[in-house]
């Protein structure tokens, strides 16, 4: 299986997402965003990057949307999971990260090799969440505690 990465941040209730956007704001999870994604192909959903508001510098972002001739500026437009993984590894990128948001993730689970997850201490109401996941098929090989925060690296076991 060729590496694909998810990277997310959720609370326990797998909250990711609330009326359009974050509903936390943790810089030192954004740093941590900004540092794992860094020089990769960020692939994401139109809600995801109307989310955001703009590309992502030093990455090369691809939306996938279902319009036909959508076009967001600084980023790559394909229609599908399958078409954003072929363009990512194209162009170079041998580990593509997923950053969203739920619909994407569930697309994307099933074929991702690595999961960097952001554990949020917060109890928050949310409309949107992260795909239920069958930790036993995954193992934990880094963990970083910060401030509300748990970082963890996962890896999908080979069977």
């Amino acid at each position: 299986m060729e590496p694909l990465s998810i990277i997310v941040a959720m609370n326990a209730d797998r909250v990711i997402g609330k009326a359009g956007g974050l509903p936390w704001h943790i810089p030192e999870d954004l740093k941590h965003f900004r540092r794992v994604t860094k020089g990769h192909s960020i692939i994401m959903g139109r809600k995801t990057h109307d989310s955001i508001g703009r590309a992502l510098p030093k990455r090369q972002n691809i939306v996938i949307s279902r319009r036909i001739n959508a076009r967001f500026e600084g980023c790559d437009v394909v229609d599908t999971l399958q078409g954003a993984i072929k363009l990512a590894r194209r162009n170079g990128d041998t580990e593509p990260m997923v950053i969203g948001g739920a619909s994407i993730y569930s697309l994307a689970l099933p074929l991702c090799t690595r999961i960097y997850l952001t554990l949020v201490d917060q109890k928050v109401d949310g409309d949107t969440f992260f795909p239920e996941v069958d930790f036993s098929e995954w193992n934990e090989t880094a963990r970083r505690f910060g401030q509300g925060v748990t970082f963890k690296t996962l890896e999908r076991r080979c069977t």
